[in-house]
């Protein structure tokens, strides 16, 4: 967990807070165009298991913004209901499974990206700080057993997407057995985190918020 004081300095203080949604908006955009160029023919409406690594950032900035009507007041006063515990937990959920998943796919197929600076290490970093801010949203967020199961549920169905249907992100190498394995894995994982780190949302916080 990162340690509150890291925390409150991001995500209670505008220029701080409009500054991470910034780079997540851009690097939603970075995400967007690399998928865009390099996608077969996808029906729009499927974009969203497509796309894993913004669909990741789409959630974690509409996660943060939430925050932007609480600023000037400490993450203890953030308004908790069951709408929001659905937003937060899909959020985690995402950063972690695919900036994992990023790491572990490239360092899979290590020959065919090392030594590149950007389509290995710019890449590479850049996910695992996914995980980084992931960690931001337990300060602030609360989650349900009925959020846990449904980032389940997507989570898997994601993971038959990519691979029973073949649409998994763009590699340089075929996924064979192992990775679509470990990204069954990651799903079990970051949603088994997810029930760790965040606090249950409990029934007085859901009336109190609404």
């Amino acid at each position: 967990m990162i340690p509150r004081r890291y925390a409150r300095y991001y995500l209670e203080n505008a220029p701080s807070l409009l500054w991470l949604l910034l780079v997540n908006v851009l690097a939603l955009l970075v995400g967007v165009r690399f998928y865009v160029e390099t996608m077969p023919a996808v029906h729009t409406f499927l974009w969203p298991f497509y796309l894993d690594s913004p669909a990741a950032l789409l959630l974690v900035t509409l996660s943060l913004t939430t925050l932007l009507a609480n600023l000037g007041n400490p993450l203890d006063e953030v308004p908790h209901n069951r709408a929001l515990a659905y937003l937060h937990t899909l959020a985690f959920v995402w950063l972690v499974k695919y900036g994992l998943w990023t790491a572990l796919a490239l360092n899979l197929g290590f020959t065919h990206y090392f030594p590149d600076l950007y389509d290995y290490w710019f890449i590479v970093i850049t996910h695992l700080a996914f995980v980084l801010e992931a960690y931001l949203l337990p300060h602030y967020g609360r989650t349900t057993r009925g959020a846990l199961a449904l980032s389940l549920v997507l989570l898997l169905a994601n993971d038959a997407f990519d691979y029973l249907l073949g649409y998994h992100p763009p590699l340089r190498y075929e996924p064979g057995l192992l990775l679509p394995v470990a990204t069954v894995g990651l799903s079990l994982l970051s949603v088994w985190l997810a029930s760790r780190v965040f606090d249950r949302l409990e029934p007085a916080d859901a009336s109190h918020s609404s």
